[in-house]
């Protein structure tokens, strides 16, 4: 993928596209941080999914900015935004659409048998392993989250069952 990037920023400086030119750049400061970050602390950088990981939040990021221009009618600025999500995604795996997050959502939760809200780590590590930069994970997350809280089998074991408090 980080070739891919590479050759993609190559052919924007070639066609003179600064837009693309500086979201790939910034996409590659944020691989480069990472994997320093990632030194810093023993590893030996970032695989593809830390850096599939870190293109879908640079896209949450910008969808956040452009919604935040929209609303203060900043319409040029919004749609610059958009623009570099559209850059970032092509980057990306094929995502799963939402019907397909939450089908594959609730087939993991009854093959795992998930049982309650303790079980969301459960879940999550099943579908990171089996879909990697097929779906934004946190979208996944609040489906399985809601899942297992509307099962009525929240066995957290927080003392809390039935009182509402969290």
């Amino acid at each position: 993928m980080r070739e891919r990037i590479n050759v993609a920023l190559k052919a924007a400086q070639d066609n003179g596209d600064k837009r693309r030119c500086a979201t790939l750049r910034l996409v590659q400061t944020a691989v480069k941080d990472r994997e320093a970050a990632a030194r810093e602390n023993g590893k030996d950088g970032v695989n593809e999914i830390e850096v599939v990981e870190i293109l879908q939040k640079m896209i949450r990021q910008r969808e956040a900015s452009a919604v935040e221009f929209e609303s203060g009618g900043q319409l040029d600025l919004a749609e610059q935004e958009r623009t570099e999500q559209d850059i970032i995604r092509e980057f990306l795996p094929v995502q799963l659409s939402e019907d397909e997050v939450r089908t594959i959502c609730e087939e993991t939760v009854k093959e795992i048998d998930a049982q309650g809200l303790r079980d969301i780590g459960r879940c999550m590590s099943e579908l990171k392993t089996r879909y990697p930069g097929q779906m934004d994970f946190v979208q996944a997350s609040c489906v399985v989250k809601d899942m297992l809280r509307t099962d009525g089998n929240d066995k957290t074991g927080n003392g809390s069952e039935g009182t509402g408090d969290t």
